[in-house]
């Protein structure tokens, strides 16, 4: 099969014949139908995500059908439509003797990053990460429910207990920023800021939902933010993860607001004095990914068509084309939400 290959030595990603995987008991494998390209995928490709490995397959997420089982699985049937949950539980960690689970094990694996991921034009995963592709649904649009979409809607709900009528800030309008909006305006929240320095990314979100869009690089973008939420914001979320969003976005929150962590950085974080931290009872949450509930739950919402995905697929590429579109969404070259390949 024709796959592209990131070797962590040269730094080189290059598509390559490579055998087709088999797969064991337990596992399926599918045929890729789509990929996104995702700037995780970057991190990992520039070091910013330690691996242990030499080479791997990036993309994480994934759509395709079952093409071949390594066992009986019942339910399944060769040819279905599936999504794939873009993490697997170690199954050996503390939390997985308890309860396996992607949202709380302590050392999930992760496709793309510690396992072959969807560049490809097959992937092999445990049967137990793959869900029913949403019906009706384009298959481009269904991949990426496995992160683009997965990850804010846990970020929101689970990590940062979104409810109806708070106010949300929302840094970062890329692919999880557009994303994050979105949902939390089918939540009920109010007003929805979304924050970017692209003045493209803040027309968009207005577009997509936002209440306001402002630039946090305005010097008196603090106190836009606190006259607009009549004196701080009660769930700020962070997609970028910069030494100097994260701090914005604790000075900005209400006595008793939250944060929630979900782009990643491997550079250490300023929050300010611990006095104005306790005082002001902020909570500064990490979170990663999204559990194999918030999946399901997100295919029945598209499904059903309660969210719109038809214009979040910014491009679509072949395989043999990789390249361009790494090189699109690494430049922001017309501010792509999500880029997707087709092997």
């Amino acid at each position: 099969m024709r796959a592209a290959r990131f070797d962590f030595a040269s730094k080189t990603l290059s598509v390559q014949d490579v055998p087709t995987p088999e797969p064991g008991p337990g596992e399926v494998l599918v045929k890729v139908v789509a990929c996104g390209i995702c700037h995780s995928d970057l991190t990992v490709m520039s070091g910013g995500v330690p691996t242990g490995l030499t080479a791997i397959t990036p993309g994480h997420e994934i759509s395709g059908t079952i093409a071949a089982f390594g066992g009986p699985t019942p339910g399944w049937e060769i040819g279905d439509a599936v999504v794939l949950h873009g993490g697997q539980p170690c199954g050996t960690c503390q939390a997985c003797q308890h309860l396996p689970n992607a949202s709380t094990c302590q050392n999930l694996q992760i496709m793309g990053v510690h396992r072959d991921g969807g560049w490809a034009e097959y992937v092999l995963a445990p049967v137990s990460t793959i869900i029913a592709a949403p019906r009706g649904v384009a298959m481009e649009q269904a991949a990426i429910l496995a992160d683009a979409v997965a990850t804010p809607y846990g970020a929101l709900f689970g990590t940062g207990g979104l409810r109806p009528a708070e106010s949300v800030a929302i840094w970062g309008l890329g692919g999880l920023g557009v994303h994050t909006l979105q949902l939390a305006r089918l939540a009920g929240a109010a007003p929805i800021i979304g924050l970017d320095p692209l003045p493209e990314a803040r027309s968009r979100a207005l577009d997509f939902g936002a209440d306001q869009a402002l630039d946090p690089t305005d010097p008196d973008v603090l106190q836009q933010l606190r006259d607009l939420t009549g004196g701080g914001v009660e769930l700020a979320i962070d997609n970028v993860g910069s030494q100097h969003t994260v701090p914005q976005a604790n000075a900005a929150l209400r006595s008793g607001g939250r944060l929630v962590l979900v782009g990643l950085t491997p550079v250490d974080l300023n929050l300010g004095s611990e006095l104005h931290f306790s005082m002001a009872r902020h909570r500064v949450l990490g979170h990663l990914g999204y559990s194999y509930e918030n999946l399901a739950e997100l295919v029945k919402l598209t499904e059903l068509r309660r969210l719109d995905l038809t214009r979040s697929v910014s491009a679509v590429f072949p395989l043999e084309d990789i390249h361009e579109g790494v090189r699109r969404l690494a430049e922001h070259d017309g501010n792509p939400i999500r880029i997707v390949i087709k092997p």
